[in-house]
């Protein structure tokens, strides 16, 4: 059981996959969106990330045969399973006193914004000071 523990959590392990995850929850989406909605993150890490998700079965990417070329990516069922996950992460990090900048990924992930630029997005989430990009 520990072995699989680990896995799974090298599987979500990444600095900027919770915020891919959080994004993907409640639609589908293409680069530019994702890159424009995640603060920090440069053209190189977001699809490093993306290709890593895709490769672990949570992201399912969709190229459409149009010109020019459309690429969508959207959550797995497999993904999608994991909002449970995401949601008690997010109880045990309020119940535990974690301030809202340092809730991480998982907690943002099980509170989607109702509206775009909603308190809870990604944009409104203060950044630490001296966290690179990349």
């Amino acid at each position: 059981m520990s072995a699989q523990f680990h896995r799974a959590l090298s599987v979500l392990a990444g600095k900027w996959k919770g915020d891919i995850l959080w994004q993907l929850v409640e639609r589908k989406r293409r680069f530019g969106e994702l890159r424009q909605s995640i603060p920090g993150v440069t053209q190189h890490m977001l699809t490093t990330q993306l290709r890593d998700l895709e490769a672990n079965g949570l992201v399912k990417r969709t190229v459409y045969p149009e010109v020019p070329p459309r690429v969508e990516y959207e959550m797995t069922p497999s993904a999608k399973a994991l909002k449970p996950v995401f949601d008690e992460l997010y109880r045990w990090a309020q119940e535990h006193g974690f301030p809202t900048s340092a809730q991480g990924a998982a907690g943002k992930a099980a509170q989607p914004p109702s509206q775009p630029g909603d308190a809870a997005g990604p944009e409104s989430q203060p950044r630490k000071a001296g966290r690179r990009a990349g």
